[in-house]
């Protein structure tokens, strides 16, 4: 489910706090938290303030769902440089 930018900001939201390591394996599990947010009628916020690192896999599925599935209201600037880079990538 793709929702467009006026249902995002008239949406109630929920903040989904991703800390420490997020990786292939957290993928599945956080992928849920933030269908089900989707299906109660929140947009998903990811608060990844406290995100330390990351692999492959997670970066992509962070690339590809922001602005789509969910918004990212804080992440770290090494984070926010390597998704500017993928997605830089993927134009190219």
């Amino acid at each position: 489910m793709i929702r467009n930018s006026s249902e995002k900001s008239i949406s109630p939201s929920v903040t989904i706090h991703v800390s420490g390591s997020l990786s292939h394996g957290h993928i599945s599990y956080l992928d849920q938290l933030v269908r089900s947010a989707i299906d109660c009628g929140l947009w998903p916020l990811l608060d990844m303030h406290h995100l330390q690192e990351l692999d492959g896999p997670a970066l992509t599925y962070l690339v590809r769902g922001e602005g789509r599935y969910f918004g990212i209201v804080s992440c770290p600037n090494f984070i926010r440089e390597w998704m500017l880079e993928a997605k830089n990538r993927c134009a190219a």
